[in-house]
């Protein structure tokens, strides 16, 4: 099997990209990461990429007129690294159908719940707000629907009689750092 060349999209932190380059340099996911895009300036993804040699770029989506702009702006970024599969590590932009279109079933995603429960934005808070008692993360194909795709691997976390939000945030982020390199190594070796 060759090494696959991903991209990953950040807007914050950049920790699933962190999980992602390290278990590359551990050999545990085949593939290399060409390219780092983010949309937001102060993007701690940037430094997490420089740490692991990763060009690291941003495109703003301030600066584009429209959604689909941005797109195809990330879809010339992409083609120049000759990107494979796309990974979305805290992407907050939601997509539109050129991107879909460009790298079919080659885009994933990472949702902090259990899907298809607690779609969108504030996941974390939804459930627990809402009293689950078990709640995690799932990694999922990208679709034009938001957090709606195919998914791939789920990650169960169980919501404590003690847990604070904050608490049950940083459980869950635990099992996305593992879930999202594997669910990437078992699709990668699908194509």
């Amino acid at each position: 099997m060759s090494v696959k060349v991903l991209a990953v999209l950040a807007s914050g932190s950049g920790s699933n990209l962190e999980a992602i380059a390290q278990a590359i340099h551990d050999g545990k996911l085949k593939a290399k990461i060409a390219v780092v895009i983010y949309n937001e300036p102060d993007a701690f993804a940037r430094q997490r990429a420089e740490k692991f040699g990763i060009p690291a770029i941003l495109v703003n989506h301030r600066d584009y007129k429209s959604r689909k702009a941005l797109d195809l702006a990330i879809i010339d970024i992409l083609k120049q690294y000759n990107v494979e599969l796309v990974i979305m590590a805290g992407w907050m932009r939601i997509v539109t159908q050129v991107l879909i279109d460009a790298f079919p079933e080659r885009i994933l995603n990472i949702h902090p719940s259990l899907l298809p429960s607690f779609k969108g934005i504030h996941a974390i808070e939804q459930a627990f707000n809402y009293g689950v008692k078990i709640t995690g993360c799932t990694v999922h194909l990208l679709s034009l629907e938001v957090d709606s795709g195919k998914i791939l691997k789920q990650a169960a976390v169980p919501v404590l009689p003690e847990d604070s939000l904050a608490d049950l945030q940083k459980r869950i982020q635990v099992q996305e750092h593992i879930i999202y390199p594997e669910a990437i190594a078992e699709y990668i070796s699908t194509f």
